[in-house]
């Protein structure tokens, strides 16, 4: 079978892949300890179930608009002002599947043939391929302590530059970007006319820093941004696929139009589970933050405490990214080998960097229970006395 250019140059998801690996392990009866899932292990909350439930019993099953329900799109304004300052009208807001439509829609919509996309590194899974789909061009600029420097910005800006994708807090990283930092990039971008999606369904999962989004910095940089949020990670909603895009009417309305012919809308009772998500309690957000807290600083200190690893303490997400690569050598090759054989040695899951852009890099993932956690380090950990050099 001849498969097209597009679909040949596409490279898989190595998060969707290892962890599907593990799960697959795991039902062989073998005790996979994965830290490897970009999911939080909470259940979603009662509210939001109830309120799916009534959906389905009042029979709110049938299309609704492309661009989502008007009651959803109201919400999703009210919590923009609240939370970050931000002043948009329903019309301004796109409905889709999940964050991760969101994105690969906007990307659809400002990126064509010969644009150049600037990505930093280390950079979540799928926006090198979502600019490759657009046929664009990534143009991968190596972060500085996990942060875009601005002036590296600047210096990679050509007359083909049209995005700036920035994610804060950063998957695979927990990299924040303070509101200095944000006036700094925004000033580069309002000054050659880039555009910018900025990638913040982390937003809620912070520990010593406070969320700042780029586009409330001020107006001019408002109008070249395009916010992207949704349910998934801050109400345990992963699996109800609901995300949303922010931004000027003219991008929105054209983002749309690529939705209509992709999926329509997103699920009709996920929007109604979003509302209540949305505009419900919000008390479960610290509980879920305090308890990611604690792992994250036993997981830091857990690999820290392994000769070779260094592990920066991320400031949000669910993610440490830790430097292995002074295991490599004759026996580990990269990343991808390290994960390959922890995996099959140890019977821990965890991500090679060489997806994010950095192989000098693994992720392991702190969502999951404390005990998990702590077996699974302990494997780590003698899984590399055993491959040290």
């Amino acid at each position: 079978m001849k498969l097209s250019p597009l679909a040949e140059a596409i490279n898989p998801s190595l998060t969707l892949s290892i962890t599907s690996r593990a799960k697959e392990m795991k039902k062989q009866g073998l005790d996979v300890v994965s830290l490897a899932a970009g999911e939080p292990d909470f259940d979603t909350m009662q509210n939001i179930k109830d309120a799916a439930k009534r959906a389905i019993d009042d029979g709110f099953t049938k299309y609704t608009a492309t661009s989502g329900i008007p009651e959803l799109k109201e919400a999703i304004c009210a919590k923009l002002r609240r939370d970050n300052w931000l002043d948009y009208e329903p019309k301004e807001i796109l409905v889709s599947a999940g964050a991760k439509q969101a994105i690969a829609e906007i990307i659809m919509t400002l990126v064509g043939p010969g644009d150049e996309v600037i990505i930093p590194v280390p950079y979540w899974v799928s926006y090198e391929e979502m600019v490759k789909i657009a046929g664009g061009k990534s143009v991968l600029i190596k972060a500085k302590a996990f942060k875009l420097d601005p002036d590296d910005l600047e210096r990679a800006i050509t007359k083909k530059t049209k995005l700036l994708i920035l994610n804060s807090p950063c998957n695979p990283t927990g990299a924040v970007y303070g509101e200095k930092e944000l006036k700094k990039i925004a000033a580069v971008c309002v000054r050659n006319n880039v555009y910018v999606l900025s990638d913040e369904i982390y937003e809620k999962l912070l520990y010593d820093k406070e969320h700042v989004s780029i586009a409330s910095v001020n107006d001019k940089i408002k109008k070249l941004a395009i916010v992207v949020n949704g349910v998934s990670k801050a109400y345990a909603m992963t699996g109800w696929r609901l995300g949303y895009c922010a931004g000027e009417e003219t991008i929105i309305k054209a983002a749309c139009r690529i939705q209509d012919h992709m999926t329509s809308n997103a699920s009709s009772i996920s929007q109604k589970a979003a509302i209540a998500a949305i505009t419900g309690p919000q008390d479960h957000v610290p509980k879920m933050v305090f308890e990611y807290k604690k792992r994250r600083d036993l997981m830091v200190e857990r690999l820290n405490s392994i000769y070779g690893v260094k592990a920066p303490s991320p400031d949000g997400a669910f993610y440490v990214f830790a430097n292995v690569s002074y295991f490599y050598g004759d026996k580990i090759k990269g990343s991808l080998d390290f994960c390959a054989k922890l995996l099959d040695d140890a019977y821990v899951a965890a991500i090679p960097g060489i997806a994010f852009g950095d192989d000098n890099c693994v992720r392991f993932s702190y969502a999951t229970g404390m005990e998990h956690i702590k077996r699974g380090l302990e494997r780590t950990k003698k899984f590399c006395e055993k491959i040290g050099k």
